[in-house]
């Protein structure tokens, strides 16, 4: 278990970083960078992939779409739908607007949580209830501030919800349906390269290959380091420590100069509070767990001990 802590302590801080390292891209504009990632994620992608023994699933994926064609179709609306999750998330501080990406990070969970209920019928718990109605005040607060809620928020918190929705209907959710993704997307990803005055600005700038050959490394080392903490940890943990990339994007963005003014308060409030009533809950349930496993642990020793008495 602390090994799987440590993995998602890792997949967040790496995040977290690549906020900042879009700083570091300033020659590229949102597109070039999105194209560059891609492009050089694959290769770090594969590799891990290769390390831990999951390039079974690529061939698993492929036979799928050979047996049937149609099958096709939703690998692509896979790969467009996380392909524009990945954009916004670069997009998001390199235009001054990482503070509306993190709050949808925010609201992604509370987003499962209510899909969970209308699509396979799972029944919320108190605390989730009480979440969701802290997030729908936060929310209706922002459509009232503005007239609608940021359209950034609203892409990360249901735009990923779908993703995530699809892959587990598709049975794609692993890394070798990331892979594909990623190699379906490559020609818009190439073009996007190619356009506009950012390749010129790599050429250069010499140091720039060694800048997106760390895009795309942060970029494997991050997803993976989430994979495998998915692996080592019980779902309720993982979910909890998961709260820690939108708390460091937020403060990310704040570093890079961002700041929520007075009327935001009371749109950020309510849902960081709803946020808090599910790791309440988790944590509540962790110990839970830990509490029934000490007494079966020590009835288990205590029935031994009888027996080993009238042995």
């Amino acid at each position: 278990m602390f090994k799987g802590i440590i993995l998602s302590v890792i997949a967040s801080v790496t995040f977290g970083v690549l906020y900042f390292y879009t700083q570091l891209l300033k020659g590229l504009d949102s597109e070039q960078t999105f194209g560059w990632r891609m492009l050089a994620t694959l290769p770090f992608l594969t590799l891990l992939m290769w390390l831990l023994g999951d390039l079974p699933h690529i061939k698993s994926i492929y036979q799928r779409v050979l047996a049937n064609p149609a099958f096709l179709l939703l690998v692509i609306l896979s790969s467009l739908l996380t392909s524009v999750q990945l954009w916004l998330f670069l997009w998001g501080p390199m235009n001054g607007r990482g503070l509306q990406v993190s709050l949808g990070y925010f609201l992604l969970p509370l987003v499962l949580v209510l899909s969970g209920s209308l699509f396979y019928g799972e029944k919320l718990s108190k605390f989730q209830i009480a979440a969701v109605i802290l997030a729908v005040i936060g929310v209706s607060h922002e459509i009232f501030r503005l007239g609608s809620i940021a359209w950034e928020t609203a892409l990360v918190a249901f735009g990923y919800s779908a993703y995530f929705l699809l892959r587990k209907k598709m049975g794609t959710d692993n890394l070798g349906g990331f892979w594909w993704d990623i190699v379906i997307i490559l020609p818009i990803a190439v073009y996007f390269i190619q356009s506009g005055t950012g390749s010129l600005a790599i050429q250069q700038q010499p140091f720039m290959w060694l800048v997106v050959l760390g895009l795309g490394l942060l970029s494997a080392v991050g997803l993976g380091s989430y994979i495998l903490a998915s692996r080592f940890l019980p779902m309720i943990l993982f979910g909890l420590l998961s709260y820690l990339e939108p708390i460091l994007l937020a403060l990310a963005s704040l570093a890079l100069g961002e700041k929520i003014s007075p009327q935001e308060w009371y749109t950020y409030i309510p849902i960081w509070c709803a946020v808090s009533l599910l790791v309440i809950e988790g944590s509540w349930h962790l110990y839970q767990q830990h509490k029934n496993k000490r007494a079966l642990e020590r009835n288990v020793a205590h029935y031994q001990k009888r027996l080993n008495e009238e042995i």
